[in-house]
């Protein structure tokens, strides 16, 4: 089953907490859990930034439930309901962020957060952008931007000379720390290169050589096999080359990944070129930057005299 969404833990958070006493958040999470029977599978899912998705969810779920006054904190990581939950949660009700817009501190605290009119809406039923989290929602427009900024890298780099390319290629190896300085690396001559378009080292000390194949092609085309099989050709010499980079603005053939595995060798397509410009800030600017910060627990951890 897919992990809940934040507003379908209401009810059962709330429930967790029906007897009227103080429960830690660890017996609530080990409740809700059992309650939805979330699997192995469902608790190991994660956001984008590695955390715990259900985890993420039921956090987002108490702070709604807290600011719409069912719920209360009276101790760090603990919460119990108050009158108001109970009254709710009586009435048997699917509580949903419709039925919760009705108080004021919860309404307010939504608008101001998400900028939307969707509380203003007579349908009771959350909206399908009313199904994220914030956090869930900053990440995936963050996937999004990116998934918009690699296609605009491939078009610009398709549209530059291959020799162009084959220096982006030595550079982006540099970048990610190969040869140990910059201009490590370097193009091979236009011919005479058997087939070989770049060299860079493995280390600062140049005791490992990595030969690099770059080929600007089209996006949408395939490479082969056959392709590989030439790279590997001109890996054996002389001199023997034990490491090979094949790198493409294209696509690669089942076939040709196969093959590659088999002899060792590194194939980046232009998805993954696009990926790793943006990780190691390769003909890209930062034009802002966004922190998020969540409270760190041992700070508030008091040394008992």
């Amino acid at each position: 089953m897919a992990v809940p969404k934040y507003y379908e833990f209401y009810n059962v958070f709330l429930e967790s907490l029906a007897d009227g006493k103080v429960h830690t958040l660890k017996e609530c999470k080990e409740y809700v859990a059992k309650k939805k029977k979330l699997t192995e599978d469902d608790m190991s899912q994660q956001t984008a930034t590695g955390y715990a998705l259900w985890v993420n969810r039921l956090g987002w779920c108490t702070t709604y439930l807290k600011k719409a006054g069912l719920v209360v904190s009276p101790a760090r990581s603990a919460f119990q309901i108050t009158e108001e939950g109970e009254k709710l949660l009586a009435e048997k009700a699917t509580i949903t962020d419709g039925l919760l817009k009705s108080r004021y501190s919860f309404a307010e605290f939504k608008v101001h957060k998400s900028r939307h009119k969707e509380l203003e809406q007579s349908d009771d039923e959350p909206k399908a952008e009313q199904e994220e989290t914030p956090q869930e929602t900053f990440e995936r427009v963050y996937q999004e931007i990116n998934e918009k900024l690699s296609d605009e890298i491939l078009a610009a780099v398709v549209s530059m000379s291959p020799t162009f390319f084959e220096r982006l290629v030595v550079q982006l190896m540099e970048a990610m720390g190969y040869g140990g300085y910059a201009g490590a690396g370097f193009v091979t001559k236009a011919s005479g290169d058997g087939g070989i378009d770049g060299v860079i080292n493995e280390d600062q000390l140049g005791f490992n050589v990595i030969y690099i194949q770059a080929k600007r092609w089209n996006p949408d085309s395939i490479i082969g096999k056959p392709e590989i099989q030439k790279f590997v050709g001109a890996l054996m010499g002389p001199p023997r080359i034990e490491k090979g980079l094949y790198i493409t603005t294209a696509k690669f053939s089942k076939g040709a990944e196969e093959y590659a595995r088999a002899q060792h060798v590194i194939l980046v397509d232009g998805a993954m070129l696009a990926e790793l410009m943006i990780k190691f800030n390769l003909g890209v600017t930062t034009q802002n930057t966004y922190q998020i910060k969540r409270i760190d627990s041992d700070f508030f951890e008091e040394e008992e005299m």
